[in-house]
């Protein structure tokens, strides 16, 4: 078996069900949000798959985005991780014995070195960099943290994809289906 190098990314059930059919070695798939009703019947499906959600807890709709709403997906809608930019989801889902994904926008340097202070607390699972196209930041937050980064955001090309993945990132995500290739 393979090691998946990139995440799809899906928003619908949709576009869930075309990357539960993704064969060996996609078993990682990246839930950004939806409707709250809808999560635990999306995670069963994948589940029946073979397939990981992860989940991004930030963008579930009917759910404010704090503790107590990690809390409910973890005990509840049950996903293999979360993902968030929030220090306290991330907390809780490693409480929780869920894979944590801090999400890092790579704003300016200011926001990046309050980013890493964070990351320092919360020691999340992987750091999920955010655009994914930039290389040298890639590589400088891997260095920085000793943590697995994955890149995302604006990774539209084989070319992105090669280009991160030489930076050093354990994968990407990205919601381009073209792009869901071993």
């Amino acid at each position: 078996m393979g090691i998946q190098s990139i995440w799809p990314a899906v928003k619908s059930a949709k576009e869930l069900e075309a990357a539960v059919s993704l064969p060996e070695p996609f078993t990682n798939v990246v839930l950004l949000g939806g409707h709250l009703g809808q999560m635990r019947v999306m995670v069963e499906h994948a589940e029946r798959h073979g397939k990981k959600v992860l989940l991004h807890a930030d963008l579930v709709d009917g759910l404010k985005n704090d503790e107590y709403a990690a809390e409910y997906l973890c005990q509840h809608v049950k996903p293999a991780g979360l993902i968030s930019t929030r220090a306290s989801v991330i907390l809780k889902a490693k409480q929780n014995k869920r894979i944590a994904i801090q999400r890092l926008f790579l704003i300016d340097t200011g926001a990046l070195e309050k980013s890493y202070a964070l990351l320092e607390k919360t020691r999340p699972d992987f750091i999920e960099v955010l655009p994914g196209i930039l290389p040298g930041m890639i590589q400088e937050v891997m260095h920085r943290t000793g943590i697995p980064v994955i890149a995302g955001g604006l990774i539209r090309t084989e070319e992105d994809v090669r280009l991160a993945l030489e930076a050093g990132a354990s994968a990407i995500t990205t919601s381009r289906r073209e792009l869901w290739k071993a």
